[in-house]
């Protein structure tokens, strides 16, 4: 029989927790070698109904089913590819291809659906989990749907959940699943000795530069990686033999490699010890593959080479090294790939990881989050002033490794209900746009008022009739110069003046004089221009304003309407506000 570690016990307790009071899907996030076929088969032999287990490719469907009637427990296999179509057990283990062409009368009593990968679960549309899905609700309206991953995102989707159990909203997007009600990160896997310890090592002789890719942020086709390889045909035979260098050196038991394209495969293949290394493609058949890695996993040959065929349902744990030529388009990607070199083994101290892309991927913290302002960006954390969060943000270091500035908009923070398991979010917005109707705070890029409906003009028509308008003058700041005055009174006030990087400016006024002056200044300049405005300010004279001038940010766009014969600023662009790249590029003034 089984014993649960301590952190399933947690998950399993987590999932039931939930689906007392939702029957919203919900996701378990746990590293590769968390042992998640001990949760499955705690939930199966709890649950009150039948359960059903998908994955998407055969090798896990069996992997899994094997694990969970190791543990003395029956389970039948639904699977074309595995030649087996059970359905009378209490706990079926299928592939998704199958189980979706399966009869009507299949989809009968089952109470808990669990999704392996569950990354791949599409949002919306015809798709085979979907047509699972529907089948099942139509037999069990109440069906719980419960997602394992590792990888809880997807490229060009981000975050597959809306909130995690941590309290922090990743979607404000609808997603299929609702929640995670539970998480297990993998440095705490490494730290407990649950699985090898990764050692990463980037561009270890020399790289492939894969940087016109990066910023597709799309899947890359053959095609553009073929080109890149060709002008970089040069550097496969020495990154293969430092491959090469470094198995030998540290004496490492098993080589994985994963490759870009069929060719390159093919080519890499060529330059690795003879008779030590095989290949698996994904038009090799089956019975060949099954060979192939039966023989690698008994250790007969030390190298195999892939192509996005073995980044997920293999389980080789003497491999002790992984060798990345490919360009990896998406986190999750990278993170299986890792993965695969993570299992304990006897005698197996660490993993080589050997990233010879240069696209930097972090094993144990994924940036998935919004796309990076500049490159000078780093992720930084900003707690809210309302609820306490720590907000994950890109923002800015001095020297000196402080917070200088940061481009969040708004808190991810939420606090859950715990009787209806609902998220409450916080709300609190670091940027906004006022809605002129009914004075509703927005987000900065917002075409729609949240609240009343109303029409928000966005910056880029601004700018565009600006600079259409004989009696508008569109200013893009290079410089602001912090003034003192004093007018005829002797009353002091504040100038500021934009420069461009002709030597051209614009200037605003403001007299600070009054309880009545500060409110004024704190709506009209402060609100937007502070690098940081979760931080309050103490603001009373224009010195004060001249002393914390390193605290503010200029605007990406002035706009000055004539007024008699001067020019008087009437509105301020930010780069946030601003979607089109032609307005984010365009220097000097109109």
């Amino acid at each position: 029989m089984y014993k649960l570690r301590p952190y399933q016990q947690e998950a399993v307790d987590s999932a039931l927790n939930y689906f007392r009071k939702k029957r919203d899907p919900a996701v378990i996030t746990l590293p590769t070698g968390a042992g998640k076929s001990l949760v499955i088969a705690q939930l199966a032999k709890i649950a009150k109904g039948r359960v059903l287990v998908l994955a998407h490719v055969k090798e896990l469907v069996e992997q899994n089913h094997s694990k969970y009637i190791s543990y003395e427990l029956e389970a039948g296999i639904y699977s074309a590819g595995l030649g087996r179509k059970e359905s009378n057990q209490k706990a079926i283990f299928g592939s998704v291809q199958s189980v979706a062409r399966a009869p009507k009368e299949f989809f009968k009593d089952f109470t808990l659906l669990v999704i392996d990968e569950c990354h791949r679960v599409a949002e919306e549309g015809e798709s085979q989990y979907q047509t699972v899905i529907s089948s099942l609700r139509e037999q069990n309206p109440d069906l719980c749907v419960l997602g394992l991953t590792a990888t809880p995102y997807r490229l060009g989707l981000g975050w597959i959940y809306e909130y995690s159990h941590e309290g922090e909203l990743r979607s404000e997007k609808e997603r299929f699943f609702k929640q995670c009600v539970y998480e297990l990160p993998l440095s705490y896997m490494i730290k407990n000795k649950y699985l090898t310890t990764p050692v990463k090592v980037d561009i270890p002789v020399t790289s492939y530069d894969f940087s016109e890719l990066t910023e597709k942020d799309r899947m890359y086709t053959v095609a553009e990686v073929e080109e890149l390889l060709k002008n970089q045909k040069r550097l496969t035979p020495l990154i293969i033999n430092n491959i090469i260098d470094i198995t030998e050196r540290y004496e490492r038991q098993g080589v994985m490699i994963f490759s870009a394209t069929v060719k390159h495969a093919k080519e890499i293949l060529d330059y690795l010890p003879e008779g030590q290394a095989r290949l698996v493609l994904g038009d090799t058949d089956i019975a060949s593959r099954d060979r192939i890695i039966e023989e690698f996993k008994q250790r007969k040959f030390k190298y195999l080479v892939n192509v996005s065929v073995l980044t997920t349902g293999f389980d080789a744990p003497h491999v002790d090294v992984v060798a990345i030529l490919r360009p990896t388009e998406s986190v999750s990607l990278y993170q299986q790939i890792v993965g695969r070199g993570l299992r304990l083994d006897p005698g197996k101290k660490d993993c080589f990881v050997l990233d010879y892309t240069g696209m930097g991927h972090n094993i144990y913290s994924p940036e998935v989050a919004d796309k990076k302002p500049n490159k000078e960006s780093v992720q930084v954390l900003i707690p809210c002033p309302k609820c306490g969060h720590d907000n994950n943000f890109w923002g800015k270091l001095n020297l000196e490794g402080e917070i200088v500035e940061h481009y969040g908009r708004k808190c991810k923070g939420a606090a859950l209900d715990l009787d209806t398991m609902e998220p409450m979010p916080c709300g609190f917005r670091f940027r906004f746009k006022l809605c002129h109707s009914c004075g509703k705070e927005n987000d900065v890029s917002a075409r729609e008022c949240t609240s009343c409906k109303a029409t928000l003009v966005d910056a880029d028509s601004k700018l565009k009739q600006a600079r259409l308008s004989k009696k508008a003058h569109v200013l893009r700041p290079d410089t602001v110069e912090y003034l003192e005055r004093t007018d005829k009174n002797s009353k002091a006030f504040l100038e500021i003046r934009y420069y461009d990087c002709d030597a051209e400016y614009v200037s605003e006024f403001h007299f600070l004089n009054s309880a009545s002056d500060l409110k004024k200044f704190n709506i009209d300049f402060l609100r937007s221009h502070l690098k940081r405005p979760e931080i309050d300010l103490t603001i009373k004279t224009p010195s004060d304003v001249i002393t914390n001038q390193a605290s503010f940010r200029a605007p990406t766009f002035i706009i000055a309407r004539k007024q008699d014969k001067f020019w008087k600023v009437t509105e301020k662009i930010f780069s946030e506000e601003l979607t089109s790249k032609r307005n984010l590029s365009t220097p000097g003034s109109y």
